[in-house]
């Protein structure tokens, strides 16, 4: 049985998706945007504010669903340039401390013109 998992608390979907599917014990987080979701804009075009932005909105789907930051076993980080990685990681370290699984990579566009998306996968 799949469950869909929606949150206020988080930027809504841009698209047919929803923000996390929860299959089983597993649970899958669409990309994250760094959209503040009480204005639903992309926030300032600094790679470190979206980042934290992301991981705020992360924690809103993850807490909707029961999850934590620690359950957090797999990320997949998209970075609309690769010359942002450092700064990014500083905000990715200080946040992901139980160092999940994670592939990191420089893609030529995100959505809405954001610098960084994140998506992961949790497990309890």
């Amino acid at each position: 049985m799949h469950q869909h998992i929606e949150t206020s608390q988080a930027p809504a979907a841009i698209g047919p998706y929803s923000q996390a599917i929860q299959a089983g014990s597993l649970l899958f987080v669409s990309g994250v945007m760094p959209i503040d979701p009480a204005t639903g804009e992309l926030v300032e075009k600094d790679v470190a504010v979206q980042a934290r932005q992301i991981m705020s909105n992360v924690d809103a789907v993850l807490s909707a669903a029961g999850y934590t930051v620690d359950d957090v076993v797999k990320t997949t980080c998209f970075l609309a340039d690769i010359a942002d990685f450092g700064a990014f990681n500083e905000v990715y370290a200080s946040y992901f401390t139980s160092k999940p699984a994670r592939s990191c990579v420089a893609v030529r566009d995100i959505p809405k013109g954001a610098l960084v998306e994140v998506e992961l996968i949790a497990s309890k």
